[in-house]
């Protein structure tokens, strides 16, 4: 992976933080749109995570690939990318 794995630990580690959160809100019965503001936050940082992730991959993985003169591989690179792109749509 060549995200920054520190940034990406940390930013994963703080929703696992909100997750453990969210289920103390449920058990304590909290308010409902408190627990919702809190499961938005916990996507908002995941969906951050996997732009990181994936700009990461086409900057390094891609591209490297589109430079080297295996066809396969860039043909894997890019089905890959596609099928990212049509589970994003599905989101």
């Amino acid at each position: 992976m060549h995200a920054d794995k520190k940034k990406t630990i940390r930013k994963l580690k703080t929703v696992g933080g909100q997750i453990d959160g969210l289920i103390k809100m449920i058990e304590d019965d909290r308010y409902c749109i408190d627990i919702s503001n809190q499961i938005m936050a916990s996507i908002s940082i995941l969906k951050n995570i996997n732009k990181e992730v994936l700009q990461a991959h086409l900057e390094h993985c891609v591209y490297q690939s589109l430079n080297s003169d295996d066809e396969e591989d860039i043909r894997q690179k890019i089905e890959e990318i596609e099928k990212v792109i049509d589970k994003l749509n599905k989101i």
